[in-house]
């Protein structure tokens, strides 16, 4: 049992998957980093300095200055603005993925091409060992 788990492990599809979860994890740092320190003041600019990720309702009837603050008391919160956050870096990992995707479809595409394009029924020249055994057949018909 303990080798057909070392068996799975090792095929490439699980080993790749493990590199693409681990770059992954590293590409949502990126992504969060830029809807919070590029995307989000972009936003607030057009509409008039709102910060989406603190936008919040406190559900006990308080009034909290940041939802930091609100969670910190034990109010429950209903946070609306890390939600609309959440859909924003949905939508930026989406697209980058599917800009990804093209980029790969783009390549294959490419290599097929050139595939088609080389004579795929093009004969090797031939050798002079070839050359010889077809003078030898040659002469051994012509007798």
């Amino acid at each position: 049992m303990l080798k057909d788990f070392r068996d799975f492990i090792a095929r490439g599809n699980v080993m790749d998957m493990a590199v693409g979860i681990i770059v992954g994890a590293a590409f949502t740092a990126i992504v969060q980093s830029m809807v919070a320190d590029i995307m989000n003041p972009i936003i607030a600019l057009f509409t008039g300095g709102i910060d989406f990720s603190g936008w919040f309702y406190a559900l006990d009837g308080n009034e909290y200055p940041s939802i930091e603050l609100a969670t910190e008391a034990g109010a429950p919160v209903f946070a609306i603005g890390r939600f609309v956050m959440a859909i924003i870096n949905f939508v930026i990992i989406a697209f980058v993925v599917f800009m990804m995707v093209k980029l790969v479809n783009r390549v294959k595409e490419a290599a097929i091409r050139e595939e088609k394009a080389a004579p795929a029924d093009a004969k090797p020249a031939a050798t002079p060992r070839d050359i010889e055994l077809l003078t030898e057949i040659r002469d051994l018909l012509q007798k």
